[in-house]
């Protein structure tokens, strides 16, 4: 322990590595971080109003439960296989894919990504700067501004910051929220609101859907903030360290959610954060809630700007090579991701919970297919032995094109559209389905058997074991053995 306390404190506060591999002499922290990091990150308002959704679009209380708890096991066991690649590999999540789809290739699901990152940044924005007007007194177009100015802040600080604010941000989300249902409980007859149970299948997969795309949508940059943990960490406790945070966190919020929109008598949607707030009492206590939720939201928002700017410099490393990020660059990646999603959140503001709704279950038909390919080639095909030099070289193992990954992914996204039931398309079996989006059961099944099937036998040269590049400190201590890399 004191080791490790001595290794910590010795890290500078201002992050230097960007997309780089982590040397072993780098490596900190504790899985204890990842279960805070990701308790904090769903202890929240934006997992409240998604909760809120499966009531607000027509669920009762007790099946909106259920099928929010089923989505969040199901949604979080994908995202916390993610998480467990961090501490082997020493890499962000998204450059681990030009295994399957070449250096070049892995642009195209990265765009999508960063497409992803920005619309939740915008919507959290939302909110947030709804809980900073009614704490400041200010409208809520400043309190947008305010909020994006501190997303700015912590982002450019980065990994050890960003976990820093993952640990208060818990403790604070924990005593607003026991706070808040001691409330709703005293203001409401919970038990007549579970006695209400008029079972429908479309309103029961729209909860699995939604609990099951929040904690999906994780999965582009979950790694990114397990890979400093030490290479000999447990896969097994990484999985269930960052797993068992989102999923307790997601569904505790959703939980309030649902409670508060099921009693709201219909004043729920477009009053969001005042409502909930208004659970809680007004004065002082208003305004120490109005402080958690916006305090809450930094967690995640900060996470979402941060892999914004690692897929970028990833995306742009692919193309020229090796990519040496100054921490002035840093800033101005940063300031470019969060003014477009500050810009976004302020012309949409007065439309949030419908079109929050639309994207968060269209992001499925792009992002399952892409974490389905990743994992069955992870755990099954290269078994954790990826040549970590190579996804540098767009002449190396995995090319600059990876024809097999790219065409299972496209089939992936397409076989999906005749099931997709959202505001921006609503596909042609959604009828003959009651209106049921199963789109996202699709996505991840189909690309993941067919991957398995075709990659057996066509993947590119698997390695023997995991290539790692060579640490200088191994280097200078047997330099009769220096070379480019190291198997472990």
């Amino acid at each position: 322990m004191a080791v490790t306390s001595t290794r910590d404190s010795s890290k500078p506060l201002i992050e230097k590595r960007s997309i780089d591999y982590i040397p072993e002499a780098e490596r900190h922290g504790r899985l204890l971080s990842q279960f805070t990091l990701w308790m904090g990150a769903n202890l929240q308002i934006t997992a409240i109003v998604t909760g809120a959704l499966a009531v607000v679009l027509g669920g009762d209380v007790f099946w909106s439960l259920i099928g929010l708890l089923i989505g969040q096991v199901l949604g979080g066991g994908v995202m916390a296989l993610h998480a467990a690649q961090g501490p082997k590999l020493g890499l962000p999540q998204m450059i681990s894919s030009r295994v399957q789809f070449g250096v070049y290739g892995a642009a195209i699901p990265i765009v999508l990504v960063c497409l992803m990152y920005l619309g939740f940044t915008a919507t959290g924005t939302v909110l947030s700067g709804q809980a900073l007007g009614q704490l400041f007194g200010v409208s809520d177009s400043l309190g947008i501004l305010i909020f994006s100015s501190v997303i700015v802040l912590v982002t450019v600080l980065g990994y050890r910051v960003i976990h820093f604010i993952g640990r208060v941000a818990s403790v604070i989300g924990v005593i607003a929220f026991v706070y808040l249902f001691a409330r709703l409980v005293s203001q409401t007859d919970v038990g007549a609101l579970l006695q209400i149970r008029h079972f429908s299948w479309s309103s029961f997969l729209l909860a699995v859907s939604l609990a099951a795309s929040w904690q999906i949508a994780f999965g582009p940059y979950v790694a990114d903030y397990s890979r400093y943990l030490p290479s000999k960490t447990s896969s097994v406790k990484t999985f269930f360290a960052a797993g068992a945070g989102s999923v307790i966190g997601a569904q505790v919020a959703m939980i309030l959610g649902v409670f508060a929109a099921a009693s709201a008598n219909g004043q729920f949607a477009g009053h969001e954060v005042a409502y909930i707030v208004g659970l809680g009492g007004t004065g002082a206590t208003a305004a120490l809630l109005y402080f958690s939720i916006a305090f809450g939201k930094v967690t995640i928002s900060t996470l979402n700007s941060y892999g914004s700017f690692m897929c970028i410099a990833t995306i742009i490393s692919g193309f020229r090579g090796h990519l040496n990020v100054t921490r002035l660059q840093r800033l101005v990646f940063v300031l470019v991701i969060v003014g477009a999603a500050t810009l976004i959140a302020l012309l949409g503001q007065h439309s949030f919970l419908g079109a929050f709704k639309s994207f968060i279950l269209f992001l499925l038909a792009f992002f399952t297919p892409w974490s389905a390919i990743n994992l069955v080639d992870y755990y099954c095909i290269t078994r954790e032995r990826y040549d970590v030099p190579a996804l540098s070289d767009p002449n190396g193992r995995y090319g600059r094109w990876n024809a097999l990954g790219i065409s299972v992914y496209v089939f992936g996204v397409l076989v999906q559209l005749p099931f997709i039931a959202t505001k921006f398309y609503t596909g042609p079996l959604v009828k003959a389905m009651g209106g049921v989006d199963i789109s996202w059961i699709i996505g991840l099944v189909v690309p993941a058997a067919l991957y398995y099937l075709i990659a057996r036998k066509w993947h590119s040269a698997v390695p023997d074991q995991l290539i790692l590049p060579v640490e200088q400190d191994a280097v200078d201590a047997q330099p009769s053995r220096a070379g480019r890399i190291q198997a472990v």
